[in-house]
């Protein structure tokens, strides 16, 4: 078959992206996956990859660790390029093209590469918190939703924060999560 022939003249392996329709990237990595097998193309595209990481959400007052996506739009695969292979992917339903310059597509760099795995592989999300002590923020979550006050303590490691609030004239203390703040 021209595939095998194919590998030497067109390049080697590495990453590349391919955009999507927006909300498709999962379900392009499967249709890929499975025309993958069925075109018999497996020695010339090794891996599909959607990235995703985790991150911290509140809905409702509750704090959920949810999955998002870090490329919306996007989906990774590690392939050479050949013209069966670059055709296969291409034609696959939703996929709107590879990113790069040109006709061919530019492949990704290994550190780049390396960092989203490095980003995808972290079990728990760390907490970020922005805020300083003396911040003045606005409760947007909770109870206290609407009230204003100043950051008085900040708790890393359990992602929180403790707001002075100025409630029937007097400042009451309020530990709240710090996704439930936004700075004033």
């Amino acid at each position: 078959m021209s595939l095998k022939r194919n590998i030497k003249q067109e390049g080697k392996r590495g990453w590349y992206v391919i955009h999507t329709y927006a909300g498709y990237e999962d379900q392009v990595a499967e249709n890929l996956k499975q025309r993958i097998e069925t075109t018999g193309i497996h020695d010339f595209v090794f891996n599909v990859i959607v990235p995703v990481e985790k991150q911290i959400e509140i809905k409702n007052g509750k704090r959920n660790v949810v999955e998002k996506k870090i490329f919306p739009g996007y989906v990774l695969v590690e392939m050479i390029v050949t013209d069966e292979s670059w055709y296969v992917v291409r034609n696959t339903p939703n996929v709107t093209g590879f990113v790069g310059f040109g006709v061919r597509p530019t492949p990704v760099g290994e550190e780049e590469i390396a960092r989203i795995m490095k980003r995808m592989a972290v079990k728990e999300p760390k907490h970020k918190i922005e805020f300083k002590i003396g911040d003045l923020v606005r409760i947007n979550d909770g109870p206290l939703k609407g009230f204003e006050g100043k950051v008085s303590e900040i708790d890393e490691e359990k992602g929180k924060i403790k707001v002075s609030v100025n409630m029937f004239g007097r400042e009451t203390p309020a530990n709240i999560d710090f996704l439930q703040a936004k700075k004033v």
